[in-house]
């Protein structure tokens, strides 16, 4: 009855803000749309599509809203209007009571609160539709007292989403199967997606877990702070970190009165991303100004502070390496190697001609690069190129969603700080200087220091088999020594192709990075 009853709610949401309009439409039967429109009590008819779109998500709740932002990353899949109202959704969740989050906390860690901390503020400093944060103050066996964020949990999301995401798969099997547009929208595939997404943000080790190892990843570059974990106080349900103080990233004016240098903000933000992505292939997927701070502290002035880690990207190296060649390949208006590279990974029909898609990648990209470098949108030039991948049949990368949906993060970020920043002169010169590593000489001795120890223990055996060869060899050919001597024979095979496949190996890498540098110079 729960399920009818929640069921019946989100179709009378749906109604109100006239998304069978929506449905009815694609059937293109204008007497449907007619038949429709005849009830208007209690409906709002008037706003545009997406507006409405993003109502309907806002009244079902925050299981809706934060399925609405997932789906905003899918510009390949929703038209531009929509996608963009989706953008604008927000978690507006009341706090649950400080007593239930003391309960939690309590039951989590089998003490008091007052035993685990001097100090817990009741009233939480953010709430949101997954977990809300309280400030604390943490006793270490140490005697030292560590100023802290608790994470708790809401309770009973699991069930709540469990039932959600049932509603949600059987409203996109309906949307499929009325339609070819329901077909092309892949609503069964987002909604796996958000799925996904949903249940890494409910446990809280694995985002404690994330965070660690991007505080690993940026330790070397002072450009940024990610809170450190508390492992003894981190739990599915609860985690405690270190607590950050900074001035949210869209106080702009508070920023530039502390005296922060904004346009240098603004290429350090560029400069994180693309290290993160291309550097370590581990990357905070969620980098709305919402989570991100700047220290205003002497010590680490200027630099960014990361939060909430719930939503994190992963690339391969095969992704790197396919993203910074097209990267650079777009850099430098080189649309045929672009059209070569979708063809080589297998993102379009192998059949696909070279010069139509070419022709097509062109058309989107030359119009913004012909404009003054600061006028230049990469998000524009995305969306017009995800516009264009419906025709050549591109297959959208699962493990490159996140990625588009931070770049477009990064690049409104950016522009919000400093409207004149360059993200394609910004990022070009760390993308050569990332090509070149991958095929100089450092890659070569990184790869052969991690082969290293599969070679350790054969280098030791062939002094004495050389020697075995050269003592027997005066002798007359027993059974054992033809048996040596076949052995010895594979042997020098194998050093003779490890020595000059080898020289081969070097010859060609040398090649390559004189190749490289000549077309990227």
């Amino acid at each position: 009855m729960t399920r009818i009853f929640r069921g019946a709610f989100i179709v009378w949401v749906m109604l109100r803000y006239g998304l069978d309009e929506l449905v009815l439409t694609s059937f293109k039967k204008p007497w449907l749309l007619r038949l429709a429109r005849i009830i208007t009590v209690g409906r709002k008819l008037d706003a545009p599509r997406g507006q409405r779109i993003r109502q309907t998500l806002e009244s079902l709740g925050p299981i809706f809203v934060k399925f609405g932002q997932v789906l905003s990353t899918r510009r390949d899949l929703l038209p531009v209007d929509i996608a963009d109202e989706l953008a604008l959704l927000q978690d507006r969740v009341p706090p649950f009571p400080s007593e239930m989050a003391i309960g939690i906390i309590e039951t989590a860690f089998k003490k008091k609160v007052d035993d685990i901390f001097v100090f817990f503020e009741r009233e939480p400093v953010a709430s949101a539709s997954i977990a809300q944060v309280h400030f604390a103050v943490l006793k270490e066996r140490s005697g030292r007292h560590r100023e802290v964020a608790v994470k708790v949990l809401r309770p009973g999301m699991l069930d709540v989403i469990d039932k959600d995401l049932d509603l949600l798969r059987m409203m996109a099997g309906w949307v499929e199967s009325l339609s070819d547009d329901g077909k092309r929208l892949k609503p069964r595939e987002v909604v796996a997606e958000f799925d996904k997404y949903l249940h890494d943000e409910l446990d809280l080790v694995r985002e404690a877990s994330s965070a660690a190892q991007l505080r690993r990843n940026m330790a070397d570059l002072d450009m940024v702070l990610i809170p450190e974990m508390f492992w003894d106080y981190c739990m599915p349900n609860v985690m405690v970190m270190e607590r950050m103080k900074g001035v949210p990233i869209s106080q702009v004016d508070r920023l530039r009165a502390a005296g922060v240098d904004i346009p240098k903000l603004a290429r350090d933000g560029v400069t994180i991303f693309f290290t993160q992505v291309f550097r370590d292939g581990f990357f905070h997927a969620d980098m709305h100004p919402g989570n991100i701070q700047v220290s205003i502290e002497p010590a680490t002035f200027g630099r960014y502070i990361s939060l909430d880690f719930g939503i994190v990207g992963t690339l391969t190296e095969i992704d790197k390496e396919y993203l910074a060649q097209n990267f650079t390949a777009f850099f430098r208006r080189d649309y045929k190697r672009v059209a070569e590279l979708h063809i080589e990974s297998g993102w379009v029909p192998a059949t696909t001609r070279v010069d139509e898609l070419e022709a097509a990648v062109r058309s989107v990209c030359e119009p913004y690069f012909d404009r003054p470098l600061k006028e230049l949108s990469l998000g524009m030039v995305l969306m017009r190129l995800f516009q264009t991948s419906r025709r050549f049949q591109v297959e959208i990368q699962p493990q490159l969603v996140l990625l588009q949906k931070t770049l477009l993060n990064i690049e409104g970020l950016g522009r919000q700080l400093d409207p004149d920043l360059d993200l394609w002169h910004t990022a070009k010169p760390f993308l050569e200087k990332w090509m070149l590593n991958q095929i100089g000489p450092k890659k070569l001795l990184d790869e052969l220091r991690n082969e290293s120890p599969r070679y350790a223990k054969l280098l030791p055996e062939l002094p004495r088999l050389v020697f075995d060869f050269l003592q027997n060899s005066s002798r007359g050919p027993s059974k054992e020594t033809l048996a040596l001597l076949a052995e010895q024979k594979k042997t020098n095979r194998l050093l003779s192709a490890i020595l000059y496949g080898g020289i081969g190996f070097v010859l060609g890498l040398l090649a390559m990075q004189i190749f490289v540098r000549v077309r990227l110079f």
